[in-house]
């Protein structure tokens, strides 16, 4: 017995549900005659609340249209009768596939157009192309539309507060494991909020993410795919309006990308390469990471959850292990060396 769901999912490709119908029944049955095929059809409508016996104009109409997509084929049997057979689908369903795929790039399109015609008609003044403002509670839903929607690269500054309340980041998890590429400065102040840290921060560089840090950032800015740009509120802002601004392609977004990659140059990174010898303890790899970031000692054992003591032994013991004695060459030993 097939499948009901498979009428669905010709559905979406473009098929009536008579048309639907009508090829499943085939397929469920066998070939038959337009006769038997009508009275198959007209039981199977009974069956169904509110459903009328099946018109055979209707249905000649309806295997003419299969036979020009080449689902159908009509083959003659023994006693010279007719009969329509189904045909293995796969050309016939891939290009219904690329119709499909047409029409929905075509009302995309449209859809595009018509949002253009309202932001003229309300706001003739503004460049809607380049610059959209968004405000108040749509921020946070906006923001995580564009992480869903992202395809191959995800360039970010991250600095407080944040819009989505500092929580995890699933969905950027779910993109990382999907390929995505994403690359992350950070600023000194999001580091140091131990919170933000454990749920958000490590958990992404755990995944794939590509981190580095600087004392500040000079935006707080994220760029999708080379096609668009959320610039978010900062810390001053905040105390005003709740508000983002969509940068869409143009020489704005260009110069937004030029001004990331001129940071990411410039910043230290996060998280240590595959260089780090073997024997050298996880958590002493954790301390490097995070001496490299240029936060205090204090906040480091708060992010490790040890005592600022103990966390002074392990550093001596990575002085040891490098055959330093200050932290300074401490840094050039890790560097010369591919630790960070």
């Amino acid at each position: 017995m097939l499948d009901e769901d498979i009428r669905t999912h010709l559905c979406r490709l473009g098929l009536t549900r008579d048309q639907a119908d009508i090829y499943a029944t085939l397929l469920s049955g066998g070939s038959c005659s337009t006769e038997r095929l009508a009275i198959t059809m007209g039981r199977q409508r009974r069956g169904h609340r509110n459903s009328v016996p099946f018109d055979g104009q209707a249905l000649d109409r309806h295997l003419t249209h299969l036979r020009k997509l080449g689902l159908i084929t009509i083959a003659e049997t023994g006693s010279g009768d007719s009969e329509h057979v189904p045909v293995e689908p796969s050309i016939a369903l891939e290009c219904m596939a690329h119709t499909r795929t047409a029409e929905v790039h075509q009302a995309h399109q449209a859809a595009k157009q018509a949002y253009r015609g309202y932001r003229r008609s309300v706001a003739p003044q503004e460049k809607e192309d380049l610059v959209e403002v968004v405000k108040g509670s749509h921020v946070a839903e906006r923001i995580w539309n564009f992480e869903e929607a992202v395809e191959f690269e995800v360039l970010r500054f991250d600095s407080p507060p944040y819009h989505t309340h500092a929580t995890a980041n699933p969905v950027e998890i779910e993109k990382l494991g999907n390929g995505v590429e994403y690359r992350v400065v950070y600023s000194k102040s999001a580091v140091q909020n131990a919170d933000y840290y454990s749920i958000n921060i490590q958990p992404c560089i755990a995944a794939g993410e590509q981190a580095r840090v600087l004392p500040t950032v000079p935006v707080k800015l994220t760029i999708y795919d080379q096609r668009l740009a959320i610039v978010s509120m900062s810390f001053v802002e905040s105390e005003v309006k709740d508000y983002l601004l969509m940068v869409h392609p143009s020489s704005l977004l260009s110069a937004l990308a030029g001004l990331f990659e001129t940071s990411w140059r410039a910043a230290l990174p996060m998280h240590l390469n595959d260089r780090v010898p073997c024997g050298l303890q996880p958590l002493h790899r954790r301390i490097l990471e995070l001496l490299s970031t240029g936060i205090t000692d204090e906040t480091i054992a708060e992010l490790l959850g040890i005592s600022r003591r103990t966390l002074s032994r392990h550093v001596e013991a990575i002085n040891t292990r490098a055959g330093s004695v200050t932290r300074f060459q401490m840094a050039l030993y890790a560097a010369r060396n591919g630790w960070i």
